[in-house]
């Protein structure tokens, strides 16, 4: 692999128009496609095989034309301090309200409060509930408007309004001014570890490319195949740190080659075809875990991984080809490694100056000395600590967020916690039964049967009666509960109905099931607990095989994947403390504590152990390169550190940078992410591979680079340390044709 690609990268050093064209064509192609695409449809959540689905697709089956699927807005009326919402005058403007919303677009029904017992007992408070044709994300933006502008005449009236429900659902903002900080923090670490401006500037150049093809590709497609705004929004995060990262790897070792005396395309070649390699190897492992998601069976979830995927190969790619060319255009703009910019007085003593800092012990050496001599004392303590910072991941409660976990500021808040003051906690979070009684003898009677024995549970405040369809076979029938919709009592009461279910099946032959909102995230949180081991060992077990290949042992595979684990559980332990428990959660402005995002530990397995993956990869293939070339283990190690633990400390710093200005959205679901990402990615790069694993290999010493004998004939050889490279020197310096290529190159 390692020819292969030194002859892509001189390739593409030389035929650097070609290659620039290609690239810039297909932004082109794909941004004119993104600008002239339909907007994005809904994004379906549907989860296969769950009882709240089956539940759902039953409604739509035994009550057509009331589109189950359709988006639901509430507007929430409070009376001012002396009054009640049942006063004559408030009346009439919460009935004017009504008209003007039941003349709205894509609306199928209107409820009046005063017809519905949608007043509180106190009578401080009621709501109007809007029902519409089409799911909140499809909504058109007129009818948004037209929900949010609806209260406007009662709130002159002096009536408090606010309004919530998915209807105000629309396009995560991921915090641009978040992204921008992070950008810059980005180009200054790449100005510092690369020296200068321009060779700053490729990686960011390249990764917003990349970023710009993968992020319009899904735009393109987003109408046809039901992707969201947060699988863009995933895409750019990963896409950009990844492509960044990749882009700085090869520019580095490009620097280092010029630091050995090779000339341009030769020194880019070398680049792509070492640094290249460990950039192919790093992003399949990213790319497995990614599409590995497909495994939890949850269409959104599989969507949002295959994108961000698409989005790494392509910085794959990138980082392969345009990376070259454009180090071709750079020309002498970029200097070797270690080289400052100099005026020509300065020029004749520039060698033995390079040569003296060159063997300088850098920080990188010295601090693998330091864990080499004390290898014990620092894993050990880098183990407890991570053990220590992940033991609130035990207190891990799973949950979906709603309008309870919204900023404060919001209306959809207000209306949230409004609901909560008139009707209790439970308002918010409905549970919807549906009864299918098209097997009973009497399907009226085992409606009253079943509404009636849910009344007897703990935890139940109302039950409505039961609302047959057309055909008298099925009902429906609400359930309001006396705790939130993301509490423990709510789950347990959920458990309770269905544990019922079987009693009323066995005495009306009517089948009973649970579904909503509340019903479904929690089946959602369910069905990613049961998929997570069979995750974490299809991706795991991929990803150790795909390394062992890499790095011709057993040892280091384990090491790898065992030190991904205690970095992704003290990741998700600070999730825990800052989301969960509210520990700091004024610095990164987390106003409502919850649960957990359901999907945020299978999320956090998949991508963070893609990147920690990148860190290995990256660091230890130098180390390898060091022992395959001559090197004892120990040495090996410090060289790797010396070559690779300044660039993996920059590249850990972008990754940090571009996740964390995700924590500046207003979204709460991608707040988590991003601060659960950058955490991870700080904990896998600064403790786990900077620290945990040169201390093990110190250890191990050439154990760690055993491989059986047997295994090792039946594995292909990748060549990722180069060494196909070292023999196309000695073959070039036998023939004696090096001087007369030499002189061909290509000039800068």
């Amino acid at each position: 692999m390692a020819t292969f690609l030194y002859n892509l990268g001189r390739l593409a050093f030389r035929r650097r128009h070609f290659v620039a064209l290609i690239w810039v064509a297909l932004l082109t192609l794909a941004g004119v496609g993104a600008a002239s695409a339909p907007a994005a449809g809904t994004t379906s959540f549907s989860i296969p095989g769950t009882e709240a689905q089956k539940a759902f697709d039953l409604l739509e089956q035994r009550f057509p034309g009331a589109s189950a699927d359709g988006a639901t807005g509430r507007i929430v009326f409070k009376a001012p301090d002396g009054q009640k919402m049942t006063d004559a005058d408030n009346k009439a403007t919460v009935a004017k309200t009504v008209k003007e919303l039941g003349g709205g677009t894509e609306v199928v029904s209107v409820t009046d409060p005063f017809t519905t017992n949608a007043v509180s007992k106190d009578g401080s408070v009621a709501y109007t509930s809007v029902k519409y044709e089409v799911p909140g994300m499809e909504l058109a933006d007129s009818t948004r408007e037209s929900l949010e502008a609806a209260g406007d005449d009662a709130r002159a009236a002096g009536l408090t309004v606010d309004v919530g429900g998915d209807a105000l659902e629309a396009g995560a903002e991921p915090g641009a001014a978040g992204e921008i900080v992070g950008i810059a923090i980005a180009a200054v670490v790449l100005v510092i570890t690369l020296g200068s401006i321009v060779a700053a500037g490729l990686p960011l150049l390249t990764a917003i490319i990349g970023v710009g093809i993968g992020v319009s590709t899904i735009t393109v497609l987003a109408k046809a195949l039901d992707l969201g705004d947060t699988t863009s929004t995933l895409a750019l995060m990963i896409g950009l740190a990844v492509g960044i990262d990749y882009a700085l790897f090869i520019v580095s070792r490009y620097r280092n080659e010029l630091a050995e005396g090779r000339d341009r395309e030769e020194a880019a070649g070398r680049a792509t075809g070492t640094a290249g390699s460990a950039v192919v190897f790093a992003g399949l492992t990213v790319v497995i875990a990614l599409a590995g998601l497909a495994v939890v069976n949850v269409p959104m979830l599989t969507k949002m991984g295959l994108a961000a995927a698409g989005t790494v190969v392509i910085a794959v790619l990138i980082a392969l080809t345009m990376i070259p060319a454009m180090l071709g255009y750079a020309g002498r703009k970029i200097r070797p490694a270690g080289e400052k910019r100099k005026s020509s007085k300065e020029h004749t003593s520039s060698d033995a100056a390079t040569s003296q800092k060159q063997s300088k012990p850098n920080m990188g050496t010295r601090w693998a000395s330091f864990v080499i001599r004390r290898p014990v004392a620092v894993l050990v303590l880098g183990v407890v600590g991570l053990g220590a910072i992940a033991l609130p991941a035990t207190q891990l409660e799973l949950g979906l967020p709603d309008d309870g976990s919204q900023p404060t500021s919001t209306t959809q808040r207000r209306a949230y916690d409004t609901l909560s003051e008139g009707f209790g906690p439970g308002f918010n979070g409905p549970l919807m039964i549906v009864v299918d009684a098209k097997d009973s003898d009497d399907p009226t009677a085992a409606f009253g049967d079943v509404a009636d024995g849910i009344k007897g549970l703990k935890d139940v405040v109302t039950v409505t009666p039961p609302a047959p369809n057309k055909a008298g076979d099925t009902a429906t029938i609400t359930v309001i509960p006396n705790s939130k919709p993301s509490s423990t009592q709510t789950e347990d009461l959920v458990h309770a109905i269905r544990d019922k279910g079987s009693d009323f099946k066995a005495e009306t032959d009517a089948e009973v099931l649970v579904t909503g909102t509340t019903a479904m995230n929690i089946d959602f949180s369910q069905k990613l607990n049961d998929a997570l081991v069979p995750y974490l060992a299809l991706v795991v077990g991929l990803a150790f095989l795909l390394l062992i290949v890499v790095f011709r042992s057993i040892l280091v595979p384990l090491k790898a994947a065992l030190g991904f684990l205690l970095s992704v559980l003290a990741a998700l332990g600070a999730v825990v403390a800052v989301f969960q428990w509210g520990w700091f959660s004024g610095l990164i402005g987390v106003e409502e504590t919850g649960p957990i995002m359901s999907m945020m530990p299978i999320f956090m397995v998949g991508v963070v152990f893609g990147l920690a993956m990148d860190y290995e990869v990256f660091l230890v293939t130098r180390m390898r390169e060091a022992y395959v070339h001559g090197e004892t283990p120990s040495q090996a190690v410090v060289t790797g550190f010396r070559h690779s633990a300044r660039v993996v400390v920059a590249a850990a710093i972008i990754m940090m940078a571009v996740f964390g200005g995700f924590i500046s959205s207003g979204e709460s679901m991608i707040k988590m992410i991003g601060f659960g990402l950058a955490i991870a990615v700080f904990f896998d790069a600064f403790v786990v591979r900077m620290a945990i694993v040169p201390a093990v290999l110190a250890l191990l010493g050439k154990k760690a680079w055993w491989l059986p004998k047997w295994l090792d004939r039946a594995l292909p050889n990748v060549d990722v340390e180069g060494e196909g490279l070292r023999a196309h020197d000695e073959r070039t310096k036998d023939s004696g044709s090096g001087s007369d290529e030499d002189r061909e190159l290509v000039r800068v």
